[in-house]
């Protein structure tokens, strides 16, 4: 398959403003996600100042930040706070807090008083179902399941994420997002059973480019590769 023909929007996962503009001209990339994880290996340290200048860069495409609070009442006020910082702005909210407490509620309220939510962390079709219909009728939003870390585990994601899709689906306005992709082969999984959306980090993305690349050039390709490396090395036996 042709990228052209992707159905599945793919989204960046990235914390880096450059790359972030640099994916930005690229038209496939139809919306962006962050987490504080890689904020922090960024070396990220103003929240606010982040979000706000690369929002002022991109204001066409959706972008997902997420709140970090672990008591849902600080995460209400920092996802209202996180809401009005652009138009184009999905408030990442995880399923539960650390205390294995559902968001459930907090997903309503927010989602119902027009906030666009991106749920996280979700990993089970058990988290599917109840979040789906905490957002059914609300603002525009995304329910990210994580096949990558689903996938870690050595089970299969692509039947649980088939199931996920038609449970979200039913809902308008609503998405599913494939999240963690481990290989490019992951997109085309996505886009296979009718997944709205794929992030995926730019190592990830820049494969995209070996896309129907002829296998008989890429084994050639290999093999220069390991002769460059080894002459390099200077090594001898």
């Amino acid at each position: 398959m042709a990228i052209a023909d992707l159905k599945v929007k793919l989204f960046a996962d990235s914390v880096d403003k450059a790359t972030m503009l640099e994916l930005h001209r690229n038209p496939l990339i139809q919306g962006f996600t962050t987490n504080p994880t890689l904020m922090r290996k960024a070396g990220i340290a103003d929240y606010e100042a982040f979000a706000r200048d690369i929002l002022s860069e991109i204001h066409d495409r959706p972008i997902s930040l997420e709140v970090f609070a672990d008591d849902f009442g600080e995460m209400e006020r920092q996802a209202r706070l996180i809401a009005s910082w652009g138009p184009n702005v999905y408030v990442k909210i995880p399923v539960t807090n650390t205390r294995r407490e559902p968001a459930f509620d907090l997903i309503h309220r927010l989602s119902h008083t027009g906030i666009r939510l991106n749920i996280t962390a979700i990993l089970t079709l058990e988290q599917v179902r109840p979040v789906a219909a905490a957002l059914a009728g609300g603002a525009p939003s995304n329910v990210s399941v994580f096949a990558g870390r689903i996938a870690d585990t050595g089970r299969d994601p692509v039947p649980l994420m088939a199931k996920a899709v038609e449970m979200v689906s039913v809902y308008p306005g609503m998405e599913l997002l494939w999240a963690s992709p481990r290989e490019l082969l992951n997109i085309f999984q996505a886009d296979s059973i009718g997944c709205h959306i794929i992030t995926a980090t730019p190592d990830v993305l820049q494969k995209l480019a070996l896309v129907d690349k002829d296998l008989d050039e890429y084994s050639l390709d290999t093999v220069k590769m390991f002769h460059s490396d080894a002459a390099k090395s200077g090594f001898k036996v």
